[in-house]
């Protein structure tokens, strides 16, 4: 199945269970990666961990290297790409504490680098981007969740804004009528970037608040956390069942 790599988002300094084998700098030519590579085990298999806001949750959304981040991984041995992702909740069906494995994803982003390709001086280089998570890892992780006895909706469309303000009232609107169902501001250009490196990518994503204009009155940090906490608590034996299943021990 080959090596999984697993990028944490908020909540995710550390990874719960993951036995730190070693921790290696590694340069790449688009620059710093948001903290040095983790190797480990984690449920007996092994895999690599890196949190994209880096040490102390320092990097805000739109300043996340994430071409120096997928390099990194791909460099690194990585075959399998999970990205963890806190989200707000715009549709029905998606409230706090509900986990998801979207389908689908519509960049709002704007001024990150979104390609590899950009200093091509032979020829422009597509990518077909038509379903933007890996059919085999989505698989893989809804049987991960089933495993661990947690309930994960398996089709969803996720917003990507820029951050890291959150959105208005207005905004979350207008990405209902887009189709949305969440709203997160780290999905892309991730995402594409591991499609451009051959990566199987997917993303796991837990709702933390309604997004704007959904729920009773502003959102707060204090809901976040308390949703975050309880999310990343259960995330841990879905990511165990994950590892078990991707790879030679």
């Amino acid at each position: 199945m080959g090596l999984l790599a697993i990028i944490g988002g908020s909540g995710f300094q550390r990874l719960p269970g993951l036995q730190v084998v070693e921790v290696k700098p590694l340069d790449t030519p688009f620059g710093a990666i948001s903290v040095p590579l983790v190797y480990g085990r984690l449920a007996g298999h092994w895999v690599l961990f890196l949190p994209r806001h880096g040490e102390g949750h320092r990097l805000p959304p739109h300043r996340i290297n994430y071409r120096a981040n997928l390099w990194a991984l791909h460099v690194g041995g990585a075959q399998r790409v999970l990205g963890l992702a806190a989200v707000g909740g715009i549709t029905a069906r998606f409230g706090p504490r509900v986990f998801a494995v979207p389908d689908q994803v519509i960049d709002y982003t704007h001024g990150r680098d979104q390609s590899f390709h950009d200093d091509d001086a032979v020829a422009v280089t597509h990518v077909d981007f038509t379903d933007p998570y890996c059919p085999e890892l989505r698989m893989d992780l809804l049987h991960a969740c089933a495993v661990a006895g947690v309930a994960a909706i398996d089709d969803a469309t996720y917003g990507v804004t820029q951050g890291p303000r959150l959105e208005t009232a207005a905004e979350i609107t207008r990405m209902e009528r887009d189709g949305c169902d969440l709203v997160g501001m780290t999905g892309m250009p991730e995402a594409a970037l591991a499609r451009e490196l051959g990566l199987c990518y997917a993303s796991l994503a837990f709702v933390v608040n309604w997004a704007a204009g959904k729920g009773e009155g502003a959102i707060t940090m204090t809901e976040i956390e308390g949703h975050l906490g309880f999310c990343a608590e259960r995330s841990g034996p879905i990511l165990a069942a994950l590892a078990a299943g991707s790879g030679a021990p």
